[in-house]
């Protein structure tokens, strides 16, 4: 009795991970939700969108966006952490998720622990930029701002923020003092450039483009390991002589952990395509994105593992606790 009871048993657990199998290789069978941890509009919000419009063409099932915005995107990320590992939510996340661990205090979740890293979609390099015709080159403000010995300021989106990270991570390579000022969002910061009030602001490019263009203000250098495409005659920060300073801002695709690796695979393969795909590249390229190099799902997962390490570094040389 006992034997036939063991038997009974081992084969129900043979049939629950067959009936597991399956609905992993039909994947995905039903709508998908699509988390975005920030306001619509944002520049992760319009990449999510537009890679779940893509794949719900691809995939046959509608990837169905809702903004779970808060606490610098940790509230939406840690909903993600806490969803049914089966691949019907997935989370669109930008690098903040590797700064604010080291700058957000009570986090419920650990990144590398509760999600997997699926795939880069785009970067979004920042642009450094300051009052029109004030430095000639960077190598000016950053003599400026050791000539003020922590009397410059700059512009942040808020205490950990993509752009307080930046700059952080900037004024250590190059190795002077200055004091974050924050806004509410880019316009007011680049209001304040424009008129002098802030010596200089790492802003989005989609924003500092324009008046880059028109003159208004001056573009000094990109965050970037190469130069960008939108501003192909500025630097980046490590071309103009401050090693360790880039910072790649990306938006990547991420599942919550115990996910059947058969659906992280097809993810990351439709994923992929989508962001190769020429005019997908020309729809991120009108929000200043451009592709990350290519890399495959593991690789991506030890990139983030990696980006997690270093900022936490950054976050203690700069004095940033979490807050």
């Amino acid at each position: 009795m006992i034997r036939n009871l063991g038997a009974c048993a081992l084969a129900w657990s043979c049939l629950v991970i067959a009936s597991h199998a399956a609905d992993a290789a039909q994947w995905p069978t039903r709508p998908v939700r699509v988390i975005v941890p920030i306001t619509a509009g944002s520049a992760i919000d319009i990449v999510a969108r537009a890679t779940a419009q893509e794949l719900s063409e691809a995939l046959g099932q509608p990837f169905v966006v809702e903004n779970r915005p808060g606490a610098g995107t940790t509230i939406g990320i840690a909903e993600e952490t806490r969803a049914a590992p089966d691949g019907y939510t997935i989370l669109f996340a930008s690098s903040a998720l590797t700064t604010t661990p080291a700058t957000v205090a009570g986090i419920s979740y650990d990144v590398m622990r509760d999600l997997i890293p699926v795939a880069p979609v785009t970067n979004t390099p920042l642009v450094l930029v300051t009052t029109h015709d004030k430095y000639k080159a960077l190598g000016d403000l950053v003599a400026a701002a050791k000539a003020g010995k922590g009397s410059m300021n700059y512009a942040t989106n808020g205490y950990g923020s993509a752009s307080h990270f930046t700059a952080e991570r900037f004024r250590l390579a190059a190795g002077f003092e200055a004091q974050p000022v924050s806004y509410r969002g880019t316009p007011e910061a680049l209001t304040d450039v424009i008129t002098g009030r802030i010596g200089f602001y790492f802003s989005p490019m989609t924003a500092a483009k324009p008046l880059v263009s028109s003159h208004q203000i001056d573009a000094l250098a990109t965050t970037s390991r190469r130069r960008t495409k939108a501003l192909p005659d500025v630097p980046t920060t490590i071309e103009a002589g401050y090693p360790n300073s880039d910072f790649d801002f990306w938006v990547g695709v991420f599942l919550p952990a115990k996910t059947p690796e058969m659906i992280v695979q097809r993810l990351y393969q439709e994923t992929r395509k989508i962001s190769d795909s020429v005019d997908f590249e020309k729809k991120m390229a009108a929000i200043g994105g451009e592709p990350l190099e290519p890399i495959d799902q593991p690789a991506f997962a030890a990139y983030v593992a990696a980006e997690l390490t270093r900022n936490a570094a950054i976050a203690k040389a700069a004095g940033l606790v979490p807050k």
